[in-house]
């Protein structure tokens, strides 16, 4: 940072912030550190209000209509005119760099999206979390930090949301304090405002990757081994049913895109999603999204609807972003029924859990139909559940590949093919272990077998690392 003086005659820079002694007092020295921050955050305050004033004063005189025709670069060139001449008049003290700073943002309150704009053109990071206008959080790599972006106040972050979810065609208000949307570019935004959020605004925006991985891709990061990739591949190709199971943040809807690049071009798909997420390579795709109620209440389409209306599509298989509810019943009708190869993902800690969801999702629907009926209509539609676990390093990696192999009384039967064996924690916090087969030879080998696909028996060897 440049040198630079503080109202006050305060010198920040040079050599009192490389820790050179000044002579003066520890309690001194201590008390201008103070005083230093308190003036930065004033200062920091002053340059968001006047970035407000000037951007209000922007909509009132510009010709917007005009702008909309300009580049960025040419609009850029008279707002940085605009803005040196209001720098000027408000006597705002900025060295070059900070007048460019400011310029840009002020561009981005504009035609942008005001503070957080850096921060979605930032391809390191996955997620955005607005906590009131007072604290931005975003997930880089798998760990959360807060970021040094500010808003103004409440209605600086109400304009921005408002601009966001507009372009959709949503709004969010007192009467409409939640929403829950799908942004142009795949993106997805939750907000939920006053009265229901009782300290402010809170908004979480899930950015959409701009590069989907493949299996190859998950390897290369250690999410898996290639000798487990190898055999999910071909249990994609055989049409084996899938299960992605996880927790939230886990990385399932990222798996699910990785295991769909593995289907033929010459099966129609259908995709079922609360919101469109999926990004399928194959020509040959139908999307169905839900759609929420409307203002009075009606309109609602929900993913049971969608699923019933998929089979009358002449789908070869279905893949469904997310199964959380009654939709699972018509699903396992769907899978069991001709539409092999199908896969889903659903909210889950163990594969055992993810069992135990589908069961009680199913009673949600309200049939008459026996709790045995129910697990065994799941053993016989699913064929493989895949456990993916987000560590606290902030490593995504599957840990468990299990094996749905039948019904036994009244207990639906599982083995465990491939595990991740935790060791220990590095001093840096990394995560340490590796993949092991269990021992167990899955029995869909036959099919596979007689699909082309043939493994060594080093693929389910316990005894080495995978």
């Amino acid at each position: 940072m440049s040198e630079r003086f503080l109202p006050g005659g305060e010198r920040f820079g040079g050599a009192a912030r490389n820790g050179v002694k000044s002579g003066v007092p520890a309690k001194s020295r201590l008390r201008s550190t103070d005083v230093l921050r308190d003036e930065m955050q004033q200062m920091n305050q002053e340059l968001i209000e006047a970035k407000v004033r000037l951007h209000r004063r922007l909509i009132d005189d510009l010709n917007l209509p005009m702008l909309e025709r300009l580049s960025r670069e040419e609009l850029r060139v008279q707002i940085s005119e605009i803005v040196t001449e209001y720098v000027k008049t408000e006597r705002i003290l900025l060295n070059a760099r900070e007048l460019e700073n400011f310029t840009t943002e002020v561009l981005d309150e504009l035609t942008g999206l005001g503070p957080i704009e850096p921060l979605l053109k930032d391809p390191t990071v996955s997620d955005i979390l607005i906590n009131t206008h007072e604290k931005v959080y975003v997930e880089r790599f798998g760990q959360l930090e807060q970021v040094p972006v500010r808003f103004k106040d409440e209605g600086h972050v109400l304009r921005i949301v408002n601009k966001i979810i507009s372009a959709v065609g949503r709004r969010v208000d007192e009467s409409q304090p939640m929403v829950d949307a799908r942004l142009a570019d795949g993106s997805r935004i939750n907000v939920a405002v006053r009265p229901i959020a009782v300290d402010g605004p809170l908004v979480s925006i899930r950015k959409f990757a701009e590069q989907a991985y493949d299996l190859d891709g998950l390897v290369s990061v250690g999410s898996l081994t290639q000798k487990m990739a190898d055999l999910l591949k071909a249990a994609v190709r055989a049409k084996l049913t899938l299960v992605v199971s996880g927790g939230t943040g886990s990385g399932k809807t990222t798996l699910l895109n990785a295991l769909s690049l593995y289907i033929s071009n010459k099966e129609r798909l259908i995709t079922i999603e609360d919101a469109a997420e999926l990004r399928l390579q194959q020509p040959h795709i139908g999307r169905l999204e839900t759609r929420p109620p409307n203002i009075e209440g009606r309109g609602e389409i929900r993913q049971r609807e969608l699923v019933k209306n998929a089979l009358r599509m002449r789908p070869d298989r279905i893949i469904i972003g997310e199964v959380r509810g009654e939709e699972a019943f018509d699903m396992l009708q769907a899978m069991n029924t001709g539409h092999e190869g199908s896969m889903t993902t659903i909210h889950a800690n163990t594969p055992r859990d993810a069992v135990s969801r589908l069961t009680q999702m199913v009673g949600m629907v309200g049939l008459n139909m026996q709790e045995a009926s129910v697990k065994a209509q799941i053993a016989s539609a699913i064929t493989v559940i895949i456990q993916l676990q987000r560590f606290s390093d902030g490593r995504r990696r599957i840990v468990s590949v299990a094996e749905v192999t039948g019904m036994e009384q009244d207990v639906i039967q599982m083995q465990e093919i491939f595990k991740f064996n935790r060791q220990g924690t590095t001093p840096e916090g990394q995560i340490r272990g590796d993949y092991r087969a269990t021992g167990l030879r899955p029995s869909f080998m036959d099919d596979l077998r007689l699909k082309g696909f043939s493994f060594s028996n080093d693929y389910f060897d316990p005894g080495i690392s995978l």
